[in-house]
Order: C-alpha cells, then structure tokens, then sequence
C-alpha cells in the first residue's frame, strides 16, 4: 500500500558510514597468490596540477615477460571515493588485467590514501591533468620520484604510450576527465558514474515552461560525501600537508564546500546558486565531453539513486553525437544495490565469466591490443532481472528505445489508453511541513543499513492506477509525464527571486500486483521544481529496466515530499486537474510489442 500513514522508521545512520569506494563489492585478495604472473611495485609521483605539487601514490603491475623487447598495453585505474589503491576494489583491476597480460598503474586519487593535493570532484584541471602526468610515465617520458621507469609499455607513437583506463564512481569520471585534456588516451570504461553533478546532487527532472530553476537537493546522500571526504584523519602520521584546505574547508577545495553548503542552505537566491551550480557544470563531463575523442564503453548501473541511468544516456548521446566511438551496458548493479549474481566480478580476475566482463575484455583487445577482428558488441544492452537462464538476461538493441506507448491521467484517478476514455474531474494534495514520502535511505545499498518499504501518505500525493496488463509489458528507458497542476500559494510566490520558493514536487512509477504488493521500481523518483505553474512541464523519470507482468497494473504517482530529499518552502496545496481535451500523459518506452 502507498498513500497511507508511515511507519516508524530507522535514521539514516550517517556517523556510522564506512569508507565507500562505489564500484562492485569486492574483498580484497592476496597479491602474493599470483607473484609468478606479475610483479607490484609501488611507485611514488609528484605532478604539477592547478598550480600546486601533488603527490601521487601508485602501485605498478608489470607482467611476467613484458619488457622493453616485449611490451605491453596498459590500463590505468584510480579508487572511488573514498578509497585508495589499495581498497580491495582497485588494486583487483591492477591483478585483473596483469593476468590479462596488461601493464597496470593503479593509483590513489588526489586527496585519498597517501596521494597528495585536495578532493577537486574530478576537475580535468586538476584531476585529469594529474593523470596525464601518470599517462607520461607508462610513455616513458618520465620517472617516478625514485627514479623507477617503464620502458615496457607499447607505444603509438614517441610519448604515446597505448593506455586504456577503467574504473567506478568517482574513479570513472576521471577518465572522462583525463580523455579530455590528454588524447594520448585510448579507450575508457567508466562505470557508474555521472554526467553533470548539478543533476546528480540537486536534479531537477522539469523541462518547459520557461527556463529550468535549481533542482531539488539530494541532502542524504551528498550530505554522506561531503563527511567521508572531510572527516579524515587529521592524525595519520605523514599526512601531506597539500590535503589540508582550512578550518572551514579541511580536505575540499574551497568551490566544492560551498556548493555543499549553498545546496544545503534551503536558499537559492538567482546569481548565487547559478555561481555554484555553474561550478558543478564546469567539473563535471557535460562541461567537456566535447574534448573526449577515445572510445568509451559507459557501463551503468540500474540500481542507483545516486547516477541513475539517465546520466550516462545524457553522456552516451553526447559522444554519439560528437562522432566519438561509444557504446552503453546498462548492468543491474549499481550504488544502491542490485543484483551482482553473475554479474561482473573483477576481484574473481575472470572477465570472461560475465556479460559486461566479456564486453570490457572484448573492448581493450580492440582498441588496446589492435586487435580489429574483435567484435565489440551492440551499440546498447540492457540487463533483465525476469530471466532466469544466465545466458540470456542481457537482451541487445542498436538504439535507445524511444517513449511510444501513452495513458493519460483520467480525473477519477484511472490510468487510461485513450484520451477519450479520461473522465472529468479534479483532484488535491497538500504537503506538510515535515516529509511524508520515503523511497529509500540512500546509502543502505551499500552499507546493509535497514530500509523500510517505500510509502507516501494519504493526503499528500495523489496516484493513477491503470487495468491489469492483457500481457507482460517491459519498460526499458525513461518514461516521460506530461502534466499541469493548480497552486495558488506557489503561483503567489515563483517569482519571489529565491528558486526555494517555487513549488516541488516527485514523480515516480509503482508496480502494483495482484495480490496488492506494490513496488517502486529501484526506489527511483524524479524530483521537480517547477518554474511556472501556469504552464504545463513534462517530467523524465530516472530510466529503469522493468517487467509488468500480465495481470499487474501501473500507478504513477506525484508526492509533495520524499525524505532523502529537501522540500517544499512553505504549505503549497496542489490540484490536478483533468479532463478529455486537458490531461496530463505518461509515455512508457516499452520493447517487444
């Protein structure tokens, strides 16, 4: 049931957060198992980047028989947030692709484990410039501070070594990065990472009726971050003094803190937010994805509130349409959870026992190894967690499917398939001033933290239910609602100059069983504030990939509040409207008829 009162439910415990790296859940394995294969070195490196002298942390992963007679391609990897080199996570793509006969430089990001210099989010400035000093050393152009060089890494050309990289999180968008402001780069598989961090920290999913306000802060888990990255210890014995911003903005740069602290203000005066909401912009690939001219395969997760899969569609199209090679797996496992049981596993050191494992191996052959007779898959391929049989849960397209199939918002509160069949009618909601709607706690994916079933209480949303389905119906994409609501106290206010003051609100779609089980697919929904409510705006949910069985019904809902999320400033009621000429439309990108 949904619309109801809530239950108790458990607090997010963020004090009791451990370090997240934000790619696969791997344990970490012993790298003495596999000495007869390869050799690790640690390396130590000082880079010039923004400035300022960082020092980088590395470990090196020379295969047995490669040397300056015989060399090999390299990939390079750096940690997700809040990791290191040697988190379990990373280290097992340095042993992963050793095996493979790859040379590997696996590293701590800048501001984690022993590197140097502060957390810059990614900024190809800082970050990818970094990596391109790293991408000069597997050159042999350079050495490491002790001297140590490698002169056993292929070559394109002099200076241009053959270098692959991959990673998750935070460890993918600095290929993004690093692609951008150094082509020596020559295939990328960035993982569960983001497009834009203005979307992914305050999304607005709102398109029309003028220009689009900030979004809607996603307080717990930037919130959850912002803590990891500043509460490391101040006491590690050789700590580089480079990680220490100030008092007020310990390990950060001073433009990140302020966007944490802008975002969690609950005030979004015009000039100020659009100041650190244009920095979010400038760090994050939509900014410069017109510079990444290496193949990437983009590899996301559908169980992630934190990137959801629009971010990588937004990333996809963008490299597609710059003519850069690129191709997309949509996995099932991502930041917040999801089925890994045959999924991409690195730390196993076994690529070809899984779907996107093969697809990444397939992918460095090609572009790494020169191979051209490889086969590097179809341009798109989606996981579907209804198959049973493991060799067959990937189906394959050559393009995104598109939204196609419409119902309309009937005013009895029906889901309808024919405009004609919407009845006249109005319905209301009103928020109050504390949440009243739960989809999740955003870090329970990771952290096993208890999550109570998903719920909005009556009254203050209000939800469409459609027929039980004639037949199974697979949704694989974004759906898309197209609506227009009435609400005076927000109308009163929108033009008050502070974007807090325009009206929010969530939409989200439920599979709703026959026996009254209803589930919020991936706990995903799509917060929106809009610009202008005397104007109609069409909202784009988080893609899913999703079966409605036969005999199941479709509920799409709109909510006042959601509890991982800021909200409304102010009581706002909400009306709807609806009638056969005037209703609101959700269109589902449904495949397979």
């Amino acid at each position: 049931m949904f619309c109801r009162v809530p239950a108790i439910r458990a607090a997010l415990a963020l004090a009791l957060t451990p370090l997240l790296t934000l790619t696969a859940p791997l344990a970490r394995a012993d790298r003495a198992a596999a000495t007869d294969q390869y050799t690790v070195t640690a390396v130590r490196f000082t880079v010039r980047a923004a400035g300022r002298d960082c020092a980088v942390d590395a470990d090196l992963y020379r295969p047995a028989g490669v040397d300056r007679a015989h060399p090999a391609p390299a990939v390079l990897a750096t940690n997700g947030f809040g990791g290191s080199k040697s988190d379990g996570s990373t280290d097992a793509i340095g042993r992963t692709f050793a095996r493979r006969g790859y040379v590997g430089l696996v590293y701590s990001g800048l501001g984690f484990g022993k590197s140097g210099c502060l957390i810059s989010l990614d900024d190809p400035a800082v970050d990818g410039k970094a990596a391109s000093g790293l991408v000069d050393f597997l050159a042999g152009t350079r050495a490491a501070d002790d001297g140590t060089r490698a002169d056993f890494v292929t070559l394109d050309a002099k200076g241009d070594p053959r270098v692959g990289m991959i990673g998750g999180s935070y460890g993918g968008a600095v290929q993004l990065a690093t692609a951008a402001v150094d082509h020596r780069v020559d295939a990328l598989v960035p993982m569960v990472t983001w497009h834009d961090l203005a979307y992914s920290l305050d999304p607005n999913n709102a398109a029309g009726g003028g220009s689009v306000p900030p979004g809607v802060f996603k307080w717990q888990w930037t919130n959850a971050f912002y803590l990891m990255g500043e509460t490391q210890p101040l006491t590690v014995p050789g700590l580089d003094p480079t990680r220490i911003n100030s008092l007020a903005c310990v390990h950060f740069v001073s433009k990140a803190c302020a966007l944490i602290r802008a975002l969690n203000s609950g005030s979004h005066p015009a000039k100020a937010t659009a100041d650190v909401l244009g920095y979010a912009h400038s760090v994050s690939p939509v900014s410069y994805l017109n510079r990444v001219e290496a193949p990437t395969l983009l590899v996301q997760g559908q169980a992630d509130s934190l990137f959801n899969l629009d971010e990588a569609t937004a990333t996809y199209r963008t490299l597609k349409a710059r003519g850069t090679t690129t191709k997309m797996i949509w996995q099932s496992w991502g930041h917040s959870g999801g089925s890994t049981a045959g999924e991409l596993n690195l730390n196993q050191g076994d690529l070809e026992s899984s779907y996107v494992g093969r697809r990444i191996a397939a992918w460095f052959d090609r572009y790494l190894r020169g191979r051209k007779d490889v086969d590097t898959g179809p341009a798109f391929a989606y996981y579907r967690d209804w198959i049973t049989d493991p060799a067959g849960t990937y189906a394959t397209a050559d393009q995104l499917p598109a939204p196609d199939e419409k119902l309309y918002l009937s005013g009895d509160g029906k889901l309808v398939d024919d405009r004609a069949k919407a009845a006249r009618g109005s319905r209301t909601y009103v928020n109050r001033p504390a949440p009243t709607s739960h989809s999740e706690n955003s870090l329970s994916g990771m952290t096993g933290l208890p999550d109570p079933a998903p719920y909005d209480t009556r009254g203050t949303c209000l939800g469409w239910t459609g027929a039980p389905l004639t037949r199974a119906t697979d949704v694989v994409g974004a759906p898309r609602a197209t609506l227009e609501v009435v609400s005076p106290a927000a109308r009163r206010v929108q033009n008050s100059g502070d974007a807090a003051d325009n009206l929010v609100l969530f939409a989200k779609l439920y599979d709703l069983a026959p026996d009254g089980t209803t589930t919020l697919v991936h706990r995903l929904v799509a917060p929106v504030r809009i610009p202008d409510v005397t104007k109609s705006f069409t909202v784009t949910l988080p893609g899913i990939v999703h079966r409605f069985a036969k005999g199941h019904r479709l509920r799409f809902v709109i909510a006042a509040s959601d509890d991982a999320y800021t909200g409304n400033r102010g009581i706002k009621p909400v009306t709807v409207v609806s009638s056969p000429k005037d209703t609101g439309v959700l269109e589902l990108p449904v495949v397979g008829g």
